[in-house]
């Protein structure tokens, strides 16, 4: 059996169950989830699950539409992180907290649980 081919069921964020498993939409969903981080450009490929030649792709769209940043260097590395300055960024940040929070929802109340979770405005 090879490292990707397992018996459990890769478990999807909410961004990928409503959005999709491209790689533009995998690596989209890794620096929201990882929006306070840096990453280098390997980190978010692997991080993503998504190969090389499609990540560099991804990779010339996100920067080309100043979504991601540089942010600095270690060594030879460069490292990038969401462009929070970027208002189509932010917007991303709270349909993702959007589409989590109406799943949380519906969760709970499946479950019968009463607590809602309150949506924070940023």
């Amino acid at each position: 059996m090879g490292k990707k081919e397992t018996n459990m069921e890769e478990e999807k964020s909410v961004f990928r169950e409503y959005f999709g498993d491209s790689p533009y939409i995998k690596v989209l969903d890794f620096l929201l989830a990882g929006q306070d981080f840096d990453y280098s450009m390997t980190d978010v490929a692997r991080g993503a699950g998504v190969g090389w030649s499609s990540f560099t792709y991804v990779w010339k769209q996100l920067l080309d539409k100043n979504i991601i940043v540089h942010t600095r260097d270690i060594g030879n590395a460069k490292l990038f992180k969401l462009n929070k300055e970027n208002p189509a960024v932010r917007k991303l940040i709270k349909l993702d907290w959007e589409l989590t929070k109406l799943e949380t929802d519906k969760l709970f109340e499946k479950e019968g649980w009463t607590k809602k979770v309150k949506a924070i405005s940023r």
